[in-house]
């Protein structure tokens, strides 16, 4: 079942109770096209499901084949969750760098962290694909803030290594939203290549020392725990075969987190530098097996570059439908620019590259719940998918003109936060390497 009957009444009483009028307040208007391309009452009444290119709008509920109609129920709550509870508070968040604790509650309480989180272990149990609508309606929002995914991220981490102690203490928390979890492994020197970690965990007794420094860290400055990517043995053939993952509780001593990093874009994720300097941990904070980290990674990094391609291709749609609502109403020698047969085609050319990315992606991720997707193939999505979130980007802000620039309009902050997909999760110089070597060999 793809989302459990307790979760099921949770999302029908909020859809129930909660009425508030999201765009009055917003940006004096300036977003109000996103109120008609996301209403939630959308959803596509038909057995035979269309693909979002046959339907009136990209964005639409009730498309896709790999869905079912207890998906779009779901969907529908989660989009209602992002445009009453993030998107109204986002532009403040923006200037503060960081979103309010209080939405990871209500995230918590609804029952959107973790989505995936087997029922035994406290959490929904909901399938693959209804974690992926948490984080295609993110996109969706245009609301990059909130640091969701790698929360659930670490959860899986968790799930599939942790010990029973290790789940009993971490998971709950994070279910409910009172614990943000955090994963670090880039360090100023060592990014897409792992294998140039230098942050050291050393045995003293049964305990162990940790020394080094982590940089670009999603959550890291909210966070409550952090699991750490750290060499524990330095005389191994390679990084590969000596590191090891080690969870450290935000408050430990020598634990220090450095300032909310100024970033291009993501201007309301919180992304932060973190310290370690003795840093002494009980043997039981060892996550998996010892030196068995680089390989629990390389097990969960297909997951989080699709993570990568599953936000790029939802956040291009919701690009192509901003651009064709403005479009349609922007006036030049009294007619609207969707007048314009120049206008005309260069949407044509939007939407039609954003269907064949929507349809790869789809396609990996049938396989992922098969459990039948590649690193290889994970790799092409990730690269692909986030150059072409940044060519639509650039292509609908020029579409608004001047106004494209301004940060009141959705698509300026669309723009910047377009930028780090094709770097972060692994850089997209390097998923073609790691595409190349199953070419060549």
């Amino acid at each position: 079942m793809a989302v459990n009957t307790a979760i099921k009444v949770a999302l029908r009483k909020y859809v129930q109770t909660s009425s508030k009028n999201v765009y009055a307040s917003i940006l004096n208007g300036k977003v109000s096209s996103q109120r008609s391309q996301f209403s939630t009452s959308s959803r596509v009444l038909s057995e035979q499901r269309p693909e979002p290119c046959q339907a009136s709008r990209l964005t639409d509920i009730g498309t896709r084949r790999i869905f079912s109609q207890e998906h779009d129920m779901f969907r529908e709550t989660v989009r209602k969750f992002f445009q009453e509870e993030v998107l109204p508070y986002h532009p403040q968040w923006e200037k503060d760098g960081q979103v309010s604790r209080e939405l990871w509650l209500k995230a918590g309480k609804l029952g959107i962290l973790g989505v995936t989180t087997p029922e035994e272990y406290g959490g929904p149990g909901g399938d693959p694909l209804s974690g992926i609508v948490v984080a295609e309606e993110q996109a969706y929002s245009n609301c990059s803030g909130p640091g969701f995914g790698m929360h659930s991220l670490v959860m899986n981490y968790l799930v599939r290594y942790g010990t029973k102690e290790q789940i009993n203490k971490y998971l709950p928390k994070q279910l409910s939203g009172e614990w943000i979890g955090a994963l670090a492994m880039t360090e100023p020197s060592a990014g897409s290549d792992l294998q140039g970690i230098k942050t050291r965990a050393v045995r003293d007794g049964s305990d162990w020392i940790l020394n080094g420094s982590k940089t670009f860290i999603t959550n890291g400055y909210m966070c409550d725990f952090v699991v750490v990517v750290a060499i524990t043995d330095p005389k191994a053939k390679s990084a590969a075969h000596g590191a090891s993952l080690i969870i450290v509780d935000t408050g430990t001593e020598g634990f220090k987190k450095g300032k909310n990093l100024d970033k291009v874009g993501l201007k309301a994720q919180d992304t932060a530098e973190l310290f370690f300097e003795d840093v002494r941990l009980p043997g039981s904070a060892l996550l998996g097996k010892e030196n068995g980290g680089f390989y629990q990674l390389m097990e969960e990094l297909p997951t989080e570059r699709m993570g990568v391609a599953i936000a790029g291709i939802a956040n291009s749609e919701f690009m192509f439908e901003e651009t064709r609502n403005y479009v349609n109403n922007r006036k030049v020698f009294g007619k609207t620019l969707s007048h314009l047969q120049t206008i005309q085609h260069k949407l044509a050319e939007i939407k039609t590259e954003v269907s064949v990315g929507r349809a790869f992606v789809d396609q990996c991720l049938d396989l992922m719940v098969q459990k039948k997707l590649d690193s290889s193939m994970a790799s092409m999505a990730k690269y692909w998918i986030s150059d072409l979130q940044n060519s639509v980007a650039y292509r609908c802000q020029q579409l608004h003109g001047g106004w494209g620039y301004m940060w009141e309009y959705p698509i300026a902050k669309a723009f910047v936060d377009a930028r780090v997909q094709s770097i972060y999760a692994g850089s997209n110089e390097i998923m073609k390497e790691l595409i190349s070597r199953k070419i060549v060999n």
